[in-house]
């Protein structure tokens, strides 16, 4: 069985590469949507760039509130909550 740190080392862990995966993409975006935006200003007339620009933004969005630990569907502790219910379920 793992030790109270190891476990709390793991969370730690697990929520630096959720922060570090949220903020690699949102410098991807950052790069990438003007990229597109010029290129969309010198090609066409029809601003298409808006669309990978606001699913890109949903997207970045979901990952901020997966890093934050924030679920406003299940709520902040679900996951913590379940493993305990399974845990304590001697069936499981």
């Amino acid at each position: 069985m793992k030790s109270a740190d190891e476990i709390r080392y793991s969370k730690a862990k697990n929520k630096v590469e959720r922060i570090k995966s949220f903020y690699s993409s949102l410098l991807a975006y950052c790069v990438i949507i003007p990229i597109l935006a010029y290129l969309n200003y010198r090609t066409t007339s029809f601003p298409w760039v808006v669309f990978p620009a606001v699913g890109w933004g949903i997207g970045l969005v979901f990952l901020w509130m997966c890093a934050r630990g924030y679920n406003p569907i299940l709520g902040k502790d679900w996951e913590e909550r379940k493993i305990q219910e399974l845990m304590n379920d001697e069936k499981f």
